[in-house]
């Protein structure tokens, strides 16, 4: 599929992810088991809708004074499963979660955050293939890191030198290329599905 930045605007302003959120997709898995490779209290999984489970996580976010929230959101998008973490970063963050939600299979993750540093990370089988802060796309790890070159200069991730200037909205760009890997695409109707809800537990 083609994919083009300006669809994906909506999670670079201030909409009802905010400023600080993670969005992860996991290929052919779905949303029970999802929750389950991240590691959940098995007794808090509920169906809710978006704006439920994002109040909860506010909630939690303001009572202990800034820390990532423990509530996830998952739901199936075509042959993908949506992971939701409202003002969370836990997936591309911590290896051990990862590496549990890509083996055997694949998982592209966006974690935005206004006052630290955004990311994007593209693991299949535990093997990192590529990952950069969607800021500066020239800096880029992992055993394949030109892989995606192509398709990220198509969508304003590119050329990468550090004499480049920065793309103009990393985020919706990165956004872009995740819809480009997977073939499905984060809009904002997708949150007015109802998610299977849960509080993690690991890291």
């Amino acid at each position: 599929m083609t994919s083009s930045p300006a669809e994906f605007h909506w999670l670079s302003d201030e909409g009802p992810l905010d400023d600080i959120f993670c969005i992860s997709f996991i290929r052919g898995l779905p949303p029970l088991e999802v929750l389950a490779r991240l590691g959940v209290d098995e007794i808090t999984i509920k169906e809710m809708t978006f704006d439920e489970f994002n109040e909860l996580a506010v909630e939690q976010w303001i009572s202990t004074g800034g820390d990532a929230p423990d509530y996830v959101g998952a739901v199936k998008l075509g042959n993908w499963a949506i992971l939701v973490e409202p003002l969370g970063w836990r997936v591309p963050t911590y290896p051990n979660v990862l590496n549990r939600l890509s083996e055997g299979t694949e998982v592209v993750s966006v974690s935005r955050h206004e006052y630290a540093s955004d990311e994007f990370v593209h693991v299949i089988n535990r093997d990192v293939i590529v990952r950069f802060d969607p800021l500066s796309p020239q800096y880029r790890t992992g055993v394949d890191p030109k892989r995606w070159e192509a398709v990220m200069a198509r969508v304003g991730l590119g050329p990468f030198t550090s004499d480049d200037s920065m793309p103009d909205d990393p985020i919706a760009s990165a956004f872009a290329l995740a819809s480009e890997i997977t073939g499905v695409s984060f809009t904002a109707d997708v949150l007015d599905q109802p998610f299977l809800v849960a509080v993690a537990t690991t890291e």
